[in-house]
């Protein structure tokens, strides 16, 4: 059994952010990134239900959302090979590599009918942070690059499940609309 002391810490601190500073994102990311740093740095916290891989696909499982969906708490598992869809998120997120590696590449959009144009790429391992927004870059594709399960920790400025997001086309830049929902049956109980 995973001692949640971290993760329930970590969601009173984010919601006294949230409190404080209201929507400035700007002071969210910076505050934030050290918040999910000091979370993620740590290994011990995370119940082996939330960190269980797919052998098909990710999964991305619900930690908590805040009661007015100000912002959600989510982990991503990731299989060996496993990667996204290049995608949006149209909200600021923050992500944080809490097992094995990432490979994140950022795209641009081109013109009707173009394939989106790689800009940058880096690989995010235990420990790192990233940031995505529509403000500082929010087009990606996530994947992993461990030969086992790699374990991120996403916060979003929203209820991330219930946002309709898109996703683009790899050859042509279409964009599709979607909502990603959950992987989670249920929820951690970190007020134990």
């Amino acid at each position: 059994m995973s001692d949640l002391t971290r993760l329930r810490g970590f969601v009173k601190d984010f919601t006294d952010l949230i409190d404080e500073v209201g929507m400035d994102e700007p002071r969210i990311l910076d505050a934030g990134e050290r918040l999910l740093s000091e979370l993620v740095g740590n290994d011990d916290w995370l119940p082996e239900a939330f960190s269980a891989p797919h052998p098909d696909h990710y999964e991305q499982y619900l930690l908590h959302c805040d009661p007015k969906e100000r912002f959600s708490v989510v982990s991503f598992v990731w299989g060996p090979g496993h990667t996204t869809p290049i995608h949006d998120h149209t909200v600021w997120g923050l992500v944080g590599i809490l097992r094995g590696a990432e490979r994140n590449t950022e795209f641009v959009l081109g013109a009707s009918g173009e394939p989106p144009r790689a800009s940058d790429e880096e690989i995010c391992s235990a420990g790192d942070v990233a940031r995505v927004s529509p403000t500082v870059g929010d087009i990606h594709r996530v994947s992993n690059v461990a030969d086992h399960p790699s374990v991120s920790i996403h916060v979003y400025g929203a209820n991330i499940g219930r946002v309709s997001r898109h996703v683009y086309d790899e050859r042509t830049g279409e964009e599709k609309s979607f909502i990603s929902g959950y992987s989670s049956k249920v929820l951690p109980n970190i007020w134990g």
